[in-house]
Protein backbone atom coordinates (compact mmCIF):
# COMPACT_ATOMS: atom_id res chain seq x y z
CA UNK A 1 0.00 0.00 0.00
CA UNK A 2 1.31 3.52 -1.07
CA UNK A 3 1.99 6.13 1.54
CA UNK A 4 -0.43 8.40 0.40
CA UNK A 5 -2.89 5.46 0.27
CA UNK A 6 -2.43 5.38 3.31
CA UNK A 7 -2.87 8.66 4.40
CA UNK A 8 -6.00 8.17 3.02
CA UNK A 9 -6.70 4.54 5.26
CA UNK A 10 -5.73 7.20 8.68
CA UNK A 11 -7.86 10.02 8.14
CA UNK A 12 -10.96 7.53 6.64
CA UNK A 13 -10.44 4.83 9.02
CA UNK A 14 -13.29 2.95 7.93
CA UNK A 15 -16.38 4.82 7.69
CA UNK A 16 -16.64 8.30 7.73
CA UNK A 17 -15.35 10.75 5.42
CA UNK A 18 -15.37 14.43 6.76
CA UNK A 19 -12.69 17.37 6.82
CA UNK A 20 -10.89 18.04 9.99
CA UNK A 21 -11.95 21.28 10.33
CA UNK A 22 -16.15 22.54 9.30
CA UNK A 23 -14.58 25.83 8.70
CA UNK A 24 -12.02 24.41 7.04
CA UNK A 25 -13.94 22.19 4.77
CA UNK A 26 -16.39 26.01 4.11
CA UNK A 27 -13.12 27.59 2.47
CA UNK A 28 -12.21 24.61 0.15
CA UNK A 29 -15.32 22.85 -0.74
CA UNK A 30 -17.50 24.30 -3.62
CA UNK A 31 -21.41 24.83 -3.08
CA UNK A 32 -23.24 22.15 -2.00
CA UNK A 33 -25.99 23.02 -4.53
CA UNK A 34 -23.07 22.68 -6.87
CA UNK A 35 -22.02 19.23 -6.20
CA UNK A 36 -25.19 18.08 -5.81
CA UNK A 37 -26.24 19.38 -9.56
CA UNK A 38 -23.12 17.44 -10.87
CA UNK A 39 -23.66 14.22 -8.94
CA UNK A 40 -27.30 14.01 -10.34
CA UNK A 41 -25.97 14.13 -14.48
CA UNK A 42 -23.92 11.60 -13.05
CA UNK A 43 -24.08 8.77 -15.25
CA UNK A 44 -24.72 6.60 -12.02
CA UNK A 45 -27.88 8.56 -10.95
CA UNK A 46 -29.24 8.01 -13.90
CA UNK A 47 -28.48 4.17 -13.59
CA UNK A 48 -30.04 4.56 -9.86
CA UNK A 49 -32.78 6.66 -10.39
CA UNK A 50 -35.19 4.75 -12.62
CA UNK A 51 -34.80 1.75 -9.81
CA UNK A 52 -35.90 3.82 -6.29
CA UNK A 53 -38.91 2.13 -4.90
CA UNK A 54 -42.26 3.97 -4.30
CA UNK A 55 -42.11 4.84 -0.67
CA UNK A 56 -45.95 4.59 0.03
CA UNK A 57 -45.74 0.69 -0.53
CA UNK A 58 -42.20 -0.54 -0.06
CA UNK A 59 -41.42 -1.86 3.19
CA UNK A 60 -39.36 0.07 6.29
CA UNK A 61 -36.41 -2.45 5.33
CA UNK A 62 -36.29 -1.64 1.73
CA UNK A 63 -36.25 1.53 2.25
CA UNK A 64 -33.38 1.14 4.98
CA UNK A 65 -31.50 -0.44 2.42
CA UNK A 66 -32.27 1.99 -0.39
CA UNK A 67 -31.09 4.57 2.00
CA UNK A 68 -27.47 2.35 2.21
CA UNK A 69 -27.11 1.74 -1.04
CA UNK A 70 -27.75 5.48 -1.89
CA UNK A 71 -25.30 6.50 1.17
CA UNK A 72 -22.53 4.52 -0.53
CA UNK A 73 -23.07 5.54 -4.36
CA UNK A 74 -22.06 9.57 -2.92
CA UNK A 75 -25.84 10.79 -2.49
CA UNK A 76 -26.52 11.59 0.47
CA UNK A 77 -29.63 13.67 0.03
CA UNK A 78 -31.42 10.72 -1.50
CA UNK A 79 -29.96 8.82 1.29
CA UNK A 80 -31.56 11.05 4.14
CA UNK A 81 -35.14 10.79 2.14
CA UNK A 82 -35.11 7.28 2.23
CA UNK A 83 -33.81 6.77 5.70
CA UNK A 84 -37.08 8.99 6.85
CA UNK A 85 -39.53 7.11 3.97
CA UNK A 86 -37.97 3.89 6.64
CA UNK A 87 -39.16 5.81 10.08
CA UNK A 88 -42.56 6.42 8.67
CA UNK A 89 -43.05 3.17 7.61
CA UNK A 90 -42.33 1.77 10.97
CA UNK A 91 -38.42 1.15 11.10
CA UNK A 92 -36.05 0.91 13.89
CA UNK A 93 -36.17 4.54 15.05
CA UNK A 94 -32.51 4.18 16.72
CA UNK A 95 -30.99 2.49 13.72
CA UNK A 96 -32.28 5.10 11.69
CA UNK A 97 -31.54 7.96 13.30
CA UNK A 98 -28.08 6.77 13.71
CA UNK A 99 -27.91 6.70 10.14
CA UNK A 100 -29.73 10.16 9.56
CA UNK A 101 -27.30 11.92 12.01
CA UNK A 102 -24.10 10.10 10.40
CA UNK A 103 -25.58 10.79 6.68
CA UNK A 104 -25.81 14.21 8.07
CA UNK A 105 -22.60 14.35 9.40
CA UNK A 106 -21.82 13.46 5.67
CA UNK A 107 -23.23 16.58 4.36
CA UNK A 108 -21.95 18.71 7.16
CA UNK A 109 -24.53 19.52 9.09
CA UNK A 110 -23.61 19.52 12.43
CA UNK A 111 -26.93 20.77 14.01
CA UNK A 112 -29.26 18.04 12.13
CA UNK A 113 -26.34 15.54 13.29
CA UNK A 114 -26.71 16.65 17.15
CA UNK A 115 -30.42 16.09 17.02
CA UNK A 116 -30.52 12.59 15.91
CA UNK A 117 -27.57 11.55 18.08
CA UNK A 118 -29.75 13.24 20.94
CA UNK A 119 -32.91 11.22 20.18
CA UNK A 120 -31.08 8.08 20.21
CA UNK A 121 -29.62 8.44 23.28
CA UNK A 122 -32.63 9.23 24.47
CA UNK A 123 -34.65 6.50 22.84
CA UNK A 124 -31.83 4.17 24.30
CA UNK A 125 -29.82 5.48 27.06
CA UNK A 126 -26.77 2.53 26.81
CA UNK A 127 -26.47 2.67 22.85
CA UNK A 128 -22.80 2.93 22.01
CA UNK A 129 -23.17 3.46 18.53
CA UNK A 130 -25.42 7.18 19.71
CA UNK A 131 -22.62 7.96 22.39
CA UNK A 132 -20.20 7.58 19.83
CA UNK A 133 -21.43 9.59 17.36
CA UNK A 134 -22.22 12.17 19.69
CA UNK A 135 -19.01 12.79 20.60
CA UNK A 136 -18.25 12.81 16.92
CA UNK A 137 -20.24 15.56 16.71
CA UNK A 138 -19.06 17.36 20.02
CA UNK A 139 -14.86 16.73 18.64
CA UNK A 140 -15.74 18.69 15.42
CA UNK A 141 -17.64 21.50 17.38
CA UNK A 142 -14.04 22.01 19.08
CA UNK A 143 -15.63 20.59 22.20
CA UNK A 144 -13.32 17.85 23.02
CA UNK A 145 -13.88 17.19 26.73
CA UNK A 146 -17.80 16.94 25.95
CA UNK A 147 -16.06 14.18 23.07
CA UNK A 148 -14.06 12.43 25.77
CA UNK A 149 -17.49 11.63 28.01
CA UNK A 150 -19.58 10.81 25.19
CA UNK A 151 -16.45 8.65 24.13
CA UNK A 152 -16.28 6.87 27.22
CA UNK A 153 -19.61 6.23 27.45
CA UNK A 154 -19.67 4.18 24.55
CA UNK A 155 -17.07 2.51 25.81
CA UNK A 156 -18.66 1.92 28.87
CA UNK A 157 -21.43 -0.06 26.95
CA UNK A 158 -19.38 -1.67 24.08
CA UNK A 159 -15.88 -2.53 25.39
CA UNK A 160 -14.55 -3.92 22.13
CA UNK A 161 -15.17 -1.46 19.44
CA UNK A 162 -11.39 -0.16 18.48
CA UNK A 163 -13.31 2.60 16.87
CA UNK A 164 -14.46 4.22 19.60
CA UNK A 165 -11.27 3.49 21.72
CA UNK A 166 -9.56 5.13 18.63
CA UNK A 167 -11.87 8.23 18.97
CA UNK A 168 -11.44 8.32 22.41
CA UNK A 169 -7.36 8.52 21.50
CA UNK A 170 -8.03 11.33 19.00
CA UNK A 171 -10.13 13.81 21.51
CA UNK A 172 -7.39 12.99 24.06
CA UNK A 173 -4.98 13.97 21.60
CA UNK A 174 -6.34 17.23 20.94
CA UNK A 175 -6.18 17.79 24.92
CA UNK A 176 -2.60 17.30 24.61
CA UNK A 177 -2.98 14.28 27.10
CA UNK A 178 -0.39 12.44 24.89
CA UNK A 179 -0.21 9.30 26.89
CA UNK A 180 -3.76 9.06 27.46
CA UNK A 181 -4.15 8.78 23.41
CA UNK A 182 -1.57 6.16 22.98
CA UNK A 183 -3.26 4.05 26.02
CA UNK A 184 -6.46 3.97 24.04
CA UNK A 185 -4.69 3.65 20.20
CA UNK A 186 -2.86 0.91 22.06
CA UNK A 187 -5.92 -1.04 23.13
CA UNK A 188 -7.37 -0.31 19.73
CA UNK A 189 -5.02 -2.01 18.12
CA UNK A 190 -5.37 -4.75 20.54
CA UNK A 191 -8.96 -5.04 19.62
CA UNK A 192 -8.36 -5.25 15.41
CA UNK A 193 -4.66 -4.97 14.34
CA UNK A 194 -5.80 -4.02 11.05
CA UNK A 195 -7.48 -0.94 12.53
CA UNK A 196 -5.31 1.62 10.48
CA UNK A 197 -5.78 -0.33 6.80
CA UNK A 198 -10.14 0.02 6.70
CA UNK A 199 -11.82 1.53 4.05
CA UNK A 200 -15.21 3.48 4.13
CA UNK A 201 -17.90 1.73 4.67
CA UNK A 202 -21.88 2.62 5.03
CA UNK A 203 -21.77 1.82 8.73
CA UNK A 204 -23.80 3.77 11.41
CA UNK A 205 -20.94 4.99 13.55
CA UNK A 206 -18.53 7.77 13.04
CA UNK A 207 -15.07 6.58 12.62
CA UNK A 208 -11.56 8.18 13.82
CA UNK A 209 -11.45 11.92 12.75
CA UNK A 210 -8.17 13.39 12.00
CA UNK A 211 -6.84 15.87 14.08
CA UNK A 212 -6.19 19.61 12.91
CA UNK A 213 -2.23 18.47 13.60
CA UNK A 214 -2.05 15.52 11.75
CA UNK A 215 1.81 15.47 11.39
CA UNK A 216 2.27 15.63 15.37
CA UNK A 217 -0.63 13.19 15.41
CA UNK A 218 1.37 10.59 13.33
CA UNK A 219 4.71 10.74 15.65
CA UNK A 220 2.50 10.09 18.00
CA UNK A 221 1.33 7.15 16.68
CA UNK A 222 4.96 5.88 15.51
CA UNK A 223 5.67 6.03 18.99
CA UNK A 224 3.25 3.46 19.66
CA UNK A 225 4.35 1.31 17.05
CA UNK A 226 7.95 1.75 18.46
CA UNK A 227 6.56 0.71 21.91
CA UNK A 228 4.81 -2.48 20.04
CA UNK A 229 7.82 -3.56 18.41
CA UNK A 230 6.72 -2.94 15.21
CA UNK A 231 9.90 -1.07 12.99
CA UNK A 232 8.04 -0.52 9.85
CA UNK A 233 5.01 1.02 10.89
CA UNK A 234 6.81 3.21 13.10
CA UNK A 235 9.32 4.36 10.06
CA UNK A 236 6.44 4.73 8.08
CA UNK A 237 4.30 6.96 10.49
CA UNK A 238 7.67 8.91 11.31
CA UNK A 239 7.38 9.53 7.44
CA UNK A 240 4.17 10.51 7.53
CA UNK A 241 5.28 13.15 10.52
CA UNK A 242 8.05 14.42 9.18
CA UNK A 243 6.83 14.94 5.22
CA UNK A 244 4.03 17.39 7.30
CA UNK A 245 6.58 19.29 8.49
CA UNK A 246 6.80 17.68 12.56
CA UNK A 247 10.83 17.79 13.24
CA UNK A 248 10.89 14.23 14.79
CA UNK A 249 14.73 14.03 15.38
CA UNK A 250 13.92 16.17 18.90
CA UNK A 251 11.07 14.44 20.73
CA UNK A 252 12.81 11.03 19.77
CA UNK A 253 15.50 11.86 22.05
CA UNK A 254 13.03 12.31 25.12
CA UNK A 255 11.36 8.89 24.71
CA UNK A 256 13.28 5.69 25.78
CA UNK A 257 12.19 3.52 23.09
CA UNK A 258 13.13 5.46 20.02
CA UNK A 259 15.78 6.97 21.34
CA UNK A 260 18.31 4.35 19.81
CA UNK A 261 16.87 5.28 16.24
CA UNK A 262 17.66 9.02 16.04
CA UNK A 263 20.92 7.66 14.40
CA UNK A 264 19.12 4.75 12.36
CA UNK A 265 20.17 5.27 8.99
CA UNK A 266 16.50 4.70 8.00
CA UNK A 267 15.58 7.72 9.89
CA UNK A 268 17.97 10.05 8.97
CA UNK A 269 17.42 9.10 5.16
CA UNK A 270 13.54 9.71 5.72
CA UNK A 271 13.64 12.78 7.43
CA UNK A 272 16.32 14.04 4.83
CA UNK A 273 13.96 13.38 1.92
CA UNK A 274 10.74 14.41 3.39
CA UNK A 275 12.85 18.32 4.17
CA UNK A 276 13.72 17.96 0.50
CA UNK A 277 10.17 16.93 -0.44
CA UNK A 278 8.51 19.80 1.12
CA UNK A 279 11.36 21.96 -0.27
CA UNK A 280 10.24 21.16 -3.81
CA UNK A 281 13.81 19.48 -4.34
CA UNK A 282 12.64 16.14 -5.15
CA UNK A 283 8.91 14.22 -6.20
CA UNK A 284 6.40 13.02 -4.40
CA UNK A 285 7.38 9.63 -6.40
CA UNK A 286 11.04 10.12 -5.26
CA UNK A 287 10.02 10.02 -2.10
CA UNK A 288 7.69 7.14 -2.16
CA UNK A 289 10.68 5.70 -4.04
CA UNK A 290 12.93 6.19 -0.83
CA UNK A 291 15.65 8.48 -2.33
CA UNK A 292 18.10 7.67 -1.72
CA UNK A 293 17.22 3.75 -0.98
CA UNK A 294 17.22 2.71 2.51
CA UNK A 295 19.73 0.79 4.39
CA UNK A 296 19.31 -1.82 7.11
CA UNK A 297 18.74 -0.51 10.39
CA UNK A 298 22.08 0.06 12.38
CA UNK A 299 21.87 1.14 16.15
CA UNK A 300 23.63 3.21 18.11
Amino acid sequence: MSTYRRISSLLLLSGLIIASSPLNAQKIAPPSDVITDIRYQSPEWFTIQPHLPDPAVTSAAQLELVGDVLRARRFPEEAVKYYGYALKRGGDQATLMNKLGVTELDLRHITGARGYFQQVVRLQKKNPQGWNNLGAVEYLDGHYGGAIADYRKAIKFDKKSATYHSNLGTAYFEEKDFDKARGEFDIALRIDPEMMDHHGSTGISAHMLSPVDHAHFCFEIARLYAHRGDEAEMLHYLQLASEGGFEVLGPMREDSVMAPYRKDVRVLTLVQNARLLRNGRISVADAQNGVPPLPAATHD
